[in-house]
């Protein structure tokens, strides 16, 4: 129990130097070895939801000093929150190594040691809790995914990859600028140099300061994101990076970024994420992201590129939760977040099939598939079904709540959220239609079906689709001291130390009452009064 997370952290970099061992003259032994391992660090993650407590805070602490000179400390800790993207991060990361089973072809111990690589750096993200160990796992993540995108990828691989880091190298620099001025002004005021997390904390800044703080970090997780209109370099490196690049990609890297927002911008920087304007500025961004995203996807005619762009607007929902600062908004942004890395994740997966078979995305050629790959036909509708938000699939109750945490704002947020709702519903039936029903043409006509593998790829996901649609109280529960702790921060007294309610069952504005006669106002702060 001591070292759980560092046992979680380091499974995937174990396998890697294993595989480095074995010969390149061997790709089976290659193959095997890499689901093997990446199937471990998913079976590693396991045991912190078992024995995760969610009546406490961060738990599974490990701490001890790395580089002491300047207050930089191996500081692993988990959350509810983190908790989920950890197992996310875990099964995607095995599922993107089985889908590429007869994907990839070439330099196979290079692309698997990539991948294991990418997977040690993400999990590093999401457990760190000292900044300076946080921003050096964030940048190693830039290294396995340029390479994966740049030498496996699609025609225009090398522009995606260059045009990827380029845009994360410069949100990362002006991200730790904003990450220094916390670290010297800690300093200031407490005369101890640190990162930790939890320190800083402590570190009251001035208004002023820290409106160009969060401006700073903003720009390193709305790139991530990615944000309107920091998005663009998202439809390139999607459509040119291999399937399973794309799946690791929507699952859990654009993750970073709305991770980034809870973790660190709105409880370090509680009264600039509640500046009127700050708020006002991150809605509209999100919004524009919501709409923007679903019409670009309705023009589409690369199939994949289409997926891409609806990241683009799934994740404005997001965002949009974060920043309604009440729990109903970050409890649907949290579970949106894990229900994007399952359905987009499902999404690409299902572009990467018809694509090895055909080797070919535009979206004209294909039709009638049902009556040739009927399993397919299935998994598919099943997963545009919850990308679209029906019930009882995991989409609607993340769409929901999010619209309840919008409304509960102003009731513009929540009409645009409904828009959104409707467009992605327009171009994932638009989509299905063209692909799925009508005549098969001739070249289509012998199309093989989904093979046990890849029905294998699919099944964990759909089961974790469908658990959260028709139970989602457990990821609630999980969650619940995760979503409290970020809303006192930013709103101090919302509870009045009681209970938080639950964002789908009971009314998030009913405060329980105050002990004083006067009753507590049942939201105490409106960003937009």
């Amino acid at each position: 129990m001591d070292h759980m997370l560092s046992l979680v952290l380091l499974t995937p970099l174990a396998g890697l130097l294993v595989l480095l061992l074995i010969p390149s003259s061997k790709p089976r032994a290659i193959k095997l070895w890499a689901n093997i391992a990446s199937f471990a660090g998913f079976l590693v993650t396991l045991p912190l939801a078992a024995n995760f407590d969610k009546t406490k805070d961060f738990q599974f602490v490990e701490k001890m000093d790395w580089i002491p000179s300047i207050g930089a400390s191996y500081h692993l800790a988990i959350d509810g929150y983190s908790l989920l993207l950890v197992v996310l991060t875990g099964l995607l990361g095995f599922i993107s190594i089985l889908s590429s089973w007869s994907a990839i072809d070439t330099r196979l111990k290079e692309y698997y040691a990539n991948f294991l690589l990418l997977q040690f750096a993400i999990l590093g993200v999401f457990t760190s809790m000292d900044l300076l160990l946080f921003f050096v796992f964030w940048e190693l993540e830039l290294i396995p995914m340029y390479f994966i995108i740049a030498i496996w990828g699609g025609a225009r691989r090398i522009y995606a990859s260059f045009k990827f880091v380029i845009y994360t190298l410069i949100g990362s620099v002006v991200m730790f600028l904003g990450v220094l001025v916390l670290y010297f002004e800690h300093f200031r005021q407490f005369q101890t140099y640190t990162f930790d997390f939890q320190e800083l904390l402590r570190t009251s800044l001035s208004g002023n300061m820290q409106w160009w703080v969060f401006w700073a970090l903003f720009l390193g997780f709305a790139v991530k994101v990615p944000m309107f209109p920091l998005h663009t370099w998202l439809p390139d490196a999607h459509t040119e990076a291999p399937t399973a690049g794309s799946v690791i990609l929507a699952s859990v890297l654009l993750k970073m970024g709305t991770y980034g927002f809870l973790r660190f911008s709105l409880p370090l920087l509680p009264d600039a994420a509640k500046n009127p304007t700050v708020v006002n500025v991150m809605a509209v961004l999100s919004i524009i992201g919501i709409v923007y995203g679903a019409l670009v996807s309705l023009m589409q005619k690369d199939w994949k590129k289409l997926v891409a762009y609806s990241s683009v607007s799934h994740l404005g929902f997001c965002t949009l939760g974060i920043f309604a600062l009440n729990p109903a908004g970050i409890a649907g942004s949290i579970l949106q977040q894990i229900n994007h890395g399952i359905l987009t994740g499902m999404l690409f997966l299902i572009v990467g099939v018809v694509y090895e078979r055909r080797h070919t995305r535009e979206i004209a050629e294909y039709g009638g598939l049902y009556r040739v790959m009927p399993v397919f036909s299935i998994v598919f509708l099943i997963t545009a079904l919850g990308s679209m938000g029906m019930p009882p699939l995991n989409g609607f109750i993340g769409e929901i709540t999010v619209l309840k945490g919008s409304y509960m704002v102003s009731l513009n947020w929540a009409v645009w959220v409904v828009v959104g709702i409707a467009l992605g519903a327009t171009y994932l039936i638009w989509l299905y239609q063209r692909t799925i029903l009508g005549e098969v043409a001739e070249i289509n006509s012998k199309l093989k079906d989904l093979n046990w593998r890849e029905i294998a790829v699919f099944a964990p996901l759909i089961a974790w689709a469908f658990w959260i649609g028709l139970y989602p109280k457990p990821f609630f529960d999980v969650m619940e001291r995760s979503v409290a702790q970020v809303v006192e921060r930013v709103q101090p007294g919302y509870y009045a130390g009681h209970k938080l309610p639950n964002p789908i069952t009971s009314s998030v504005a009913a405060v329980p009452a105050d002990p004083s006669p006067v009753r507590r106002p049942a939201v105490q702060f409106d960003p937009l009064r």
